[in-house]
């Protein structure tokens, strides 16, 4: 049976890729900066929609709250521009969010690596039955 597709998802779909395109060549504000619209997520009622963004290669906090204030300051322009491509009745209300998920599955990444990093120099150093194996292996 095919996936249903509720109209709240439809409106949230097309309100990503006409976000990421109007804050790309829309918004001037040179406080918002690299944004990546990663997903909106849109109320039941058609709303309100929240809107998680990244901004690229961006790591200072009190930046990203200055990018976020500005994206907040330009939601009423990028909804008025999104009425004129979008067409719904009413448009909801934006308020945008930092998304923190890539930041922290970069680092959780990073955490992962170092600690198979780590076991596999304390097995290469203190494991000389694993050093006989393999010489046993090699003569074969």
């Amino acid at each position: 049976m095919a996936k249903e597709f509720h109209r709240a998802d439809r409106v949230a779909d097309a309100m990503r890729r006409e976000l990421a395109r109007l804050i790309q060549h829309e918004v001037r504000d040179p406080r918002v900066g690299m944004v990546n619209v990663n997903d909106v997520e849109v109320s039941r009622d058609l709303a309100t929609a929240k809107v998680f963004v990244t901004l690229v290669g961006e790591d200072d906090r009190s930046k990203i709250d200055i990018s976020m204030a500005a994206l907040n300051k330009a939601a009423g322009f990028l909804r008025t521009q999104l009425a004129k491509e979008i067409q719904i009745r009413t448009i909801p209300r934006l308020h945008f969010r930092y998304d923190e998920t890539s930041v922290r599955g970069q680092h959780l990444s990073a955490l992962i690596d170092k600690a198979v990093q780590s076991d596999q120099s304390k097995a290469g150093d203190s494991d000389p039955e694993n050093d006989k194996d393999s010489e046993k292996d090699s003569d074969d």
